[in-house]
Formats: structure tokens, sequence, C-alpha cells
């Protein structure tokens, strides 16, 4: 299927996206958040893929939400509409892992983007920013929730606040980013790094995936519960036997899910 504002690429078990908006510096207007809705369904749902990665150009991962769209909306429009809400659900119910591969600007909308994938990659040009305040309006994809979960409450607030941009290595510092790598070596890190997880048991992936993200919605006693289920549950699957056979031949596993 052809894109109007994205290039998709299914290759070795990868589902790469790119964001392509070049003249917007790839703003997410409703058209390409739903499109990127579609292929996130559409991978998650595909045999073929194993690991996503959504990524944007070298000089804008994505520059924010389109201004000149929303502009004329009013509240009843968006209130109504619930605008961002089902153009970001398939993210958030998506059951395969996402890297964000981010490169130059990942500004309010583009910075909730990344950070509603499972984890990013920066380039060390990258600069994260939620600047909804310069605009008159509070970030609306989950920037005031995530970003305060991952680098606390005073940087979030300061970011939220004053609208300042934070660089690849304080995103780093502050447990925004898994890691920073030169601009020229972005996707060749964020590939190798999708490859790796490729070569997991999807099974075991996805209760990683389920496991991780639980920490955030409950108490610490619950979470802990919900992971020692999993890892028990994980015992009855062929995968969990190859891999503690291959540990203990000392070759590598061959996974088949199940």
């Amino acid at each position: 299927m052809a894109y109007e504002t994205l290039i998709v690429d299914i290759e070795n078990h990868v589902c790469l996206i790119k964001l392509n908006r070049p003249d917007a510096l790839n703003a997410l207007n409703l058209q390409l958040l739903g499109e990127l809705s579609t292929v996130i369904k559409s991978a998650n749902s595909n045999d073929k893929v194993r690991v996503i990665v959504i990524t944007g150009s070298d000089k804008a991962f994505a520059a924010g939400a389109d201004v000149k769209e929303m502009s004329e909306k009013s509240f009843v429009d968006v209130f109504v509409g619930d605008l961002f809400t089902d153009e970001t659900e398939e993210l958030l119910r998506c059951r395969k892992p996402i890297i964000a591969a981010v490169a130059g600007y990942a500004l309010g909308g583009g910075c909730e983007l990344a950070m509603m994938c499972d984890f990013i990659i920066a380039a060390d040009n990258a600069k994260f920013g939620q600047p909804e305040i310069n605009l008159g309006i509070v970030a609306g994809i989950g920037g005031t929730q995530r970003l305060t979960r991952f680098v606390g409450k005073s940087k979030a607030m300061d970011m939220h606040l004053t609208g300042r941009f934070m660089s690849a290595e304080e995103a780093e510092r502050a447990g925004l980013v898994s890691r920073v790598v030169p601009v020229k070596k972005l996707m060749e890190e964020t590939m190798s790094a999708a490859a790796k997880i490729a070569e997991k048991s999807m099974v075991t992936v996805m209760a990683v995936k389920e496991s991780v993200n639980r920490s955030y919605e409950t108490t610490l006693r619950e979470g802990v519960l919900f992971e020692r289920r999993l890892f028990h549950a994980l015992f009855a699957t062929e995968d969990q036997k190859e891999g503690m056979a291959a540990f203990m031949e000392k070759r590598e596993a061959q996974f088949r899910d199940r």
C-alpha cells in the first residue's frame, strides 16, 4: 500500500516507518497520524514483522503537531472529535516492540510520539522539547504525563513551563533516551538493536513489553506479582526449553515462538 506521508519498508522482520513530510519538518497532521495508525495496526498483525522502527530525517524526527491544521479549530471541534485519540491508540495497543530513532527536532507531538515508543535511540544532534506553552496550549498526546515519568517532576515542569529544548546528552542523562549515537550511525545502530530483538522469542518479547509497561500502571508489589506470573508462565513454552538448553550446550538458541 502506498502512503503519502510515510515511507514503509519491511525487511528481515523489521518494519521501518519513515515520517515523510520534509517541507513541514515532519509535523504531525491528521493524515500522517492516520496513516501511521494503519501501518502500526497492520505490522502488529503481520507474522513477518517482529520489530517496528519509527524515524524521520536527519533534520527532524517530527517538529510537533501541525499548527496550521489546528489553529482554526474550536473547543467543540477538538473535544467532540476527541482530537488525537483514535490516531494514537494503535501505538499503545501494539504488542510488538517499537523503537524510535530520533535525529534533529522531536518537539511537542514529535517528542510525545517518540515517548509512546518502547525506547528511544537518539542521534547526537537530537533536540527534545514540549513547547506547547508558546502556543497557549498544553501538551495533548501524553507529554505532561510521560515526560514526568521519564525525567522527573522538576525537569518536566521546567521544559513544559519554559518551552526549552533538551539536548541528546541531557536526555540520556535524564533517562529519556536509551543511548546517543553519531547522527550518521543512527539507523545502523537502531537496525542492529532491532535485529537483536527480532532474533528472540516473540512470546517472550511480548511478555517483557507487557511487564515493563505494567510498572507504570500499578504498585511495586502488584507489578512484581505480575512479573512473577509471567516468569512462571513462560516455563510452559517450547522457547523456554530451547533457550535454556542452548545456554547449557553453548550454542545459539533457535526460537520458534511456541
